[in-house]
Protein backbone atom coordinates (compact mmCIF):
# COMPACT_ATOMS: atom_id res chain seq x y z
CA UNK A 1 0.00 0.00 0.00
CA UNK A 2 1.29 3.23 -1.08
CA UNK A 3 1.74 6.20 1.95
CA UNK A 4 -0.69 8.89 2.57
CA UNK A 5 1.50 11.25 1.40
CA UNK A 6 1.96 9.59 -1.76
CA UNK A 7 -1.26 8.28 -1.96
CA UNK A 8 -3.37 11.12 -1.31
CA UNK A 9 -3.57 14.64 -2.44
CA UNK A 10 -2.56 17.52 0.01
CA UNK A 11 -5.83 19.72 -0.35
CA UNK A 12 -7.52 16.18 0.74
CA UNK A 13 -6.23 15.00 3.58
CA UNK A 14 -8.48 17.26 6.16
CA UNK A 15 -11.44 15.49 4.72
CA UNK A 16 -9.95 12.31 4.40
CA UNK A 17 -9.45 12.75 8.59
CA UNK A 18 -12.72 14.24 8.82
CA UNK A 19 -14.87 11.57 7.33
CA UNK A 20 -12.92 8.71 8.73
CA UNK A 21 -13.16 10.17 12.05
CA UNK A 22 -16.07 7.74 12.85
CA UNK A 23 -14.40 4.66 11.56
CA UNK A 24 -16.51 1.34 11.61
CA UNK A 25 -19.41 3.60 12.83
CA UNK A 26 -19.76 5.13 8.84
CA UNK A 27 -20.98 1.84 8.20
CA UNK A 28 -24.13 2.59 9.58
CA UNK A 29 -24.52 5.61 6.92
CA UNK A 30 -24.37 3.14 4.27
CA UNK A 31 -27.27 0.66 5.94
CA UNK A 32 -29.41 3.80 6.26
CA UNK A 33 -28.65 4.30 2.58
CA UNK A 34 -28.92 0.25 1.34
CA UNK A 35 -31.26 0.55 -0.76
CA UNK A 36 -29.96 3.15 -2.92
CA UNK A 37 -26.63 1.53 -2.87
CA UNK A 38 -28.60 -1.86 -4.19
CA UNK A 39 -30.31 0.18 -6.97
CA UNK A 40 -27.01 1.78 -8.17
CA UNK A 41 -25.33 -1.99 -7.97
CA UNK A 42 -27.61 -3.96 -9.49
CA UNK A 43 -28.07 -0.98 -12.82
CA UNK A 44 -24.51 -2.10 -12.57
CA UNK A 45 -24.98 -5.66 -13.26
CA UNK A 46 -21.39 -7.24 -12.45
CA UNK A 47 -20.94 -10.12 -13.56
CA UNK A 48 -18.53 -13.30 -12.49
CA UNK A 49 -14.85 -12.32 -13.38
CA UNK A 50 -15.40 -9.35 -14.22
CA UNK A 51 -13.06 -6.70 -12.61
CA UNK A 52 -14.30 -3.39 -11.32
CA UNK A 53 -13.32 -0.32 -9.72
CA UNK A 54 -14.99 1.00 -6.59
CA UNK A 55 -13.90 4.90 -5.92
CA UNK A 56 -14.59 6.31 -2.49
CA UNK A 57 -15.56 2.65 -1.24
CA UNK A 58 -16.11 4.20 2.65
CA UNK A 59 -16.74 0.98 4.44
CA UNK A 60 -16.66 -1.69 1.12
CA UNK A 61 -20.91 -1.54 1.61
CA UNK A 62 -20.87 -0.98 -2.50
CA UNK A 63 -17.53 -3.12 -3.29
CA UNK A 64 -19.28 -6.35 -1.24
CA UNK A 65 -22.53 -5.56 -3.18
CA UNK A 66 -20.79 -6.34 -6.59
CA UNK A 67 -18.32 -9.12 -5.27
CA UNK A 68 -21.43 -10.96 -4.24
CA UNK A 69 -21.66 -11.53 -8.06
CA UNK A 70 -18.54 -12.91 -8.28
CA UNK A 71 -16.65 -9.89 -9.59
CA UNK A 72 -13.02 -9.38 -8.50
CA UNK A 73 -13.04 -5.69 -6.90
CA UNK A 74 -10.28 -3.17 -6.41
CA UNK A 75 -11.79 -0.56 -3.98
CA UNK A 76 -10.52 2.66 -3.41
CA UNK A 77 -10.43 5.52 -0.48
CA UNK A 78 -8.75 8.46 0.98
CA UNK A 79 -9.22 7.28 4.63
CA UNK A 80 -7.61 4.85 6.11
CA UNK A 81 -9.78 4.53 8.93
CA UNK A 82 -12.30 3.44 6.98
CA UNK A 83 -10.43 1.18 4.45
CA UNK A 84 -9.52 -0.27 7.95
CA UNK A 85 -13.01 -0.95 8.46
CA UNK A 86 -13.94 -2.07 5.28
CA UNK A 87 -11.02 -4.86 5.09
CA UNK A 88 -12.56 -6.07 8.58
CA UNK A 89 -16.20 -5.74 7.85
CA UNK A 90 -15.09 -7.77 4.28
CA UNK A 91 -13.19 -10.42 5.37
CA UNK A 92 -15.57 -12.98 4.50
CA UNK A 93 -16.41 -11.85 1.08
CA UNK A 94 -15.03 -14.46 -1.88
CA UNK A 95 -13.55 -13.48 -4.32
CA UNK A 96 -12.01 -11.27 -1.83
CA UNK A 97 -11.98 -7.46 -2.44
CA UNK A 98 -8.38 -5.48 -3.13
CA UNK A 99 -8.54 -2.10 -0.55
CA UNK A 100 -6.28 0.37 -1.31
CA UNK A 101 -5.38 3.84 -0.13
CA UNK A 102 -5.52 6.18 -3.22
CA UNK A 103 -6.85 9.10 -4.63
CA UNK A 104 -8.77 9.53 -7.43
CA UNK A 105 -7.54 12.33 -8.53
CA UNK A 106 -4.40 11.05 -9.05
CA UNK A 107 -5.36 8.73 -11.41
CA UNK A 108 -1.55 7.35 -11.75
CA UNK A 109 -1.73 5.68 -8.74
CA UNK A 110 -4.99 3.49 -9.77
CA UNK A 111 -4.35 0.28 -12.14
CA UNK A 112 -5.73 0.82 -15.37
CA UNK A 113 -5.59 -2.99 -16.70
CA UNK A 114 -8.45 -3.89 -16.89
CA UNK A 115 -12.19 -2.74 -17.40
CA UNK A 116 -13.04 0.37 -15.00
CA UNK A 117 -16.01 0.19 -13.47
CA UNK A 118 -16.80 2.68 -11.02
CA UNK A 119 -19.73 3.37 -8.70
CA UNK A 120 -20.00 6.42 -7.27
CA UNK A 121 -22.00 6.71 -4.54
CA UNK A 122 -23.17 10.09 -2.97
CA UNK A 123 -21.80 9.31 0.60
CA UNK A 124 -18.46 7.96 -1.05
CA UNK A 125 -17.42 10.25 -3.08
CA UNK A 126 -16.05 12.84 -0.57
CA UNK A 127 -13.58 14.09 -2.97
CA UNK A 128 -16.10 15.41 -5.08
CA UNK A 129 -15.96 18.70 -3.23
CA UNK A 130 -12.34 19.43 -3.97
CA UNK A 131 -10.67 21.74 -6.04
CA UNK A 132 -10.13 19.81 -9.46
CA UNK A 133 -12.52 16.81 -9.30
CA UNK A 134 -13.28 17.93 -12.83
CA UNK A 135 -10.17 16.74 -14.02
CA UNK A 136 -10.48 12.93 -13.39
CA UNK A 137 -12.58 12.36 -16.58
CA UNK A 138 -9.03 12.82 -18.52
CA UNK A 139 -7.59 10.09 -16.58
CA UNK A 140 -10.08 7.30 -17.06
CA UNK A 141 -9.31 4.47 -19.07
CA UNK A 142 -11.17 3.39 -22.73
CA UNK A 143 -13.90 1.75 -22.33
CA UNK A 144 -15.44 2.44 -18.86
CA UNK A 145 -18.87 2.00 -17.47
CA UNK A 146 -20.08 4.03 -14.37
CA UNK A 147 -22.76 3.85 -12.20
CA UNK A 148 -23.58 6.83 -9.90
CA UNK A 149 -26.08 7.46 -7.19
CA UNK A 150 -26.25 10.97 -5.44
CA UNK A 151 -28.87 11.40 -3.00
CA UNK A 152 -31.06 14.52 -3.11
CA UNK A 153 -31.38 14.96 -6.68
CA UNK A 154 -33.25 17.26 -6.33
CA UNK A 155 -30.75 19.57 -4.29
CA UNK A 156 -32.60 18.98 -1.06
CA UNK A 157 -29.22 18.02 0.66
CA UNK A 158 -27.11 20.82 0.07
CA UNK A 159 -29.04 22.32 3.14
CA UNK A 160 -27.40 20.20 5.59
CA UNK A 161 -23.86 20.72 4.27
CA UNK A 162 -24.73 24.17 4.10
CA UNK A 163 -25.15 24.08 7.70
CA UNK A 164 -22.20 22.31 8.48
CA UNK A 165 -20.02 25.16 6.73
CA UNK A 166 -22.04 27.60 8.72
CA UNK A 167 -21.40 26.69 11.72
CA UNK A 168 -18.51 25.00 11.12
CA UNK A 169 -16.97 28.40 9.86
CA UNK A 170 -15.82 26.57 6.64
CA UNK A 171 -16.18 27.81 3.10
CA UNK A 172 -18.33 25.78 0.90
CA UNK A 173 -16.83 24.28 -2.02
CA UNK A 174 -17.34 25.82 -4.97
CA UNK A 175 -18.58 22.71 -6.90
CA UNK A 176 -20.97 21.23 -4.73
CA UNK A 177 -20.54 17.12 -4.42
CA UNK A 178 -24.62 17.30 -4.19
CA UNK A 179 -24.69 18.72 -7.89
CA UNK A 180 -23.81 15.03 -9.24
CA UNK A 181 -27.77 14.38 -8.96
CA UNK A 182 -28.27 17.19 -11.71
CA UNK A 183 -28.42 15.42 -14.68
CA UNK A 184 -27.23 18.97 -16.38
CA UNK A 185 -24.14 19.16 -14.80
CA UNK A 186 -22.99 15.53 -15.34
CA UNK A 187 -24.05 15.96 -18.68
CA UNK A 188 -21.79 19.07 -19.26
CA UNK A 189 -19.03 17.52 -17.37
CA UNK A 190 -19.02 14.17 -19.27
CA UNK A 191 -21.65 14.11 -22.16
CA UNK A 192 -18.91 14.99 -24.58
CA UNK A 193 -17.01 11.62 -23.36
CA UNK A 194 -19.76 9.15 -22.57
CA UNK A 195 -22.83 8.17 -23.82
CA UNK A 196 -25.19 8.30 -20.15
CA UNK A 197 -28.72 7.58 -18.92
CA UNK A 198 -30.17 8.13 -15.60
CA UNK A 199 -32.85 6.96 -13.73
CA UNK A 200 -34.05 8.47 -10.26
CA UNK A 201 -34.98 6.52 -7.26
CA UNK A 202 -36.20 7.59 -3.40
CA UNK A 203 -34.25 6.15 -0.46
CA UNK A 204 -36.07 5.48 2.58
CA UNK A 205 -34.52 5.96 6.43
CA UNK A 206 -36.19 5.36 9.43
CA UNK A 207 -35.30 6.92 13.03
CA UNK A 208 -37.00 6.93 16.32
CA UNK A 209 -37.19 11.25 17.51
CA UNK A 210 -35.22 14.26 16.39
CA UNK A 211 -32.64 13.15 19.53
CA UNK A 212 -32.45 9.74 17.83
CA UNK A 213 -31.28 11.31 14.88
CA UNK A 214 -29.17 13.62 16.33
CA UNK A 215 -27.23 11.16 18.16
CA UNK A 216 -26.72 9.23 14.84
CA UNK A 217 -25.50 11.86 12.74
CA UNK A 218 -23.31 12.59 15.60
CA UNK A 219 -21.71 9.33 16.44
CA UNK A 220 -21.36 8.13 12.32
CA UNK A 221 -21.49 11.40 10.10
CA UNK A 222 -18.04 13.01 9.95
CA UNK A 223 -18.81 16.73 9.27
CA UNK A 224 -21.24 16.38 12.16
CA UNK A 225 -19.13 14.60 14.57
CA UNK A 226 -16.46 17.57 13.91
CA UNK A 227 -18.47 19.60 15.12
CA UNK A 228 -19.97 18.37 17.87
CA UNK A 229 -16.39 18.55 19.47
CA UNK A 230 -14.99 21.47 18.29
CA UNK A 231 -18.18 24.18 18.85
CA UNK A 232 -19.08 25.59 22.23
CA UNK A 233 -22.56 24.88 23.53
CA UNK A 234 -24.08 27.97 22.48
CA UNK A 235 -23.02 27.37 18.78
CA UNK A 236 -23.49 23.71 18.40
CA UNK A 237 -27.22 23.84 19.80
CA UNK A 238 -27.70 26.73 16.99
CA UNK A 239 -26.27 23.86 14.74
CA UNK A 240 -28.69 21.05 16.89
CA UNK A 241 -31.54 24.05 16.14
CA UNK A 242 -30.54 23.64 12.07
CA UNK A 243 -30.58 20.14 12.30
CA UNK A 244 -33.67 19.85 13.95
CA UNK A 245 -35.88 22.26 11.37
CA UNK A 246 -34.41 20.61 8.23
CA UNK A 247 -35.51 17.33 9.64
CA UNK A 248 -39.01 17.97 10.88
CA UNK A 249 -40.51 17.59 7.85
CA UNK A 250 -39.88 14.16 8.10
CA UNK A 251 -42.25 13.55 10.96
CA UNK A 252 -44.49 10.51 11.05
CA UNK A 253 -46.41 8.98 14.25
CA UNK A 254 -43.56 6.37 14.19
CA UNK A 255 -40.67 8.87 14.74
CA UNK A 256 -39.10 10.19 11.40
CA UNK A 257 -39.28 8.91 8.05
CA UNK A 258 -36.87 10.51 5.60
CA UNK A 259 -37.42 10.20 1.89
CA UNK A 260 -34.17 11.34 -0.11
CA UNK A 261 -34.30 11.49 -3.67
CA UNK A 262 -31.45 10.40 -5.70
CA UNK A 263 -30.05 9.91 -9.15
CA UNK A 264 -28.20 6.62 -10.77
CA UNK A 265 -26.19 7.31 -13.86
CA UNK A 266 -25.27 4.61 -16.41
CA UNK A 267 -21.83 6.05 -18.92
CA UNK A 268 -20.63 4.31 -21.27
CA UNK A 269 -17.18 5.33 -23.39
CA UNK A 270 -17.87 6.70 -26.53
Amino acid sequence: MLASKDAVSDHNELAARMWGSGGRAYDDISFAISDALAHAAQRLNPQSGEKILDVGTGTGWSARNVARRGAHVEAVDISSELLAAARELSGHIEPSIAFQLADVERPALLGRTFRWRDIHLWHDVRARSAPGRGRTREGLPQGWASCTCNVDARRRGRKVLRGVAKHGDTVPPASSPIAWGDPKHVEALLGKDFELTFEIGVSNAYHASMQDIWEWYARVFGPVRSLVHTRDADRLQAFRNDVDAYHSKYSVQAGLHLKREYLVTIGRRR
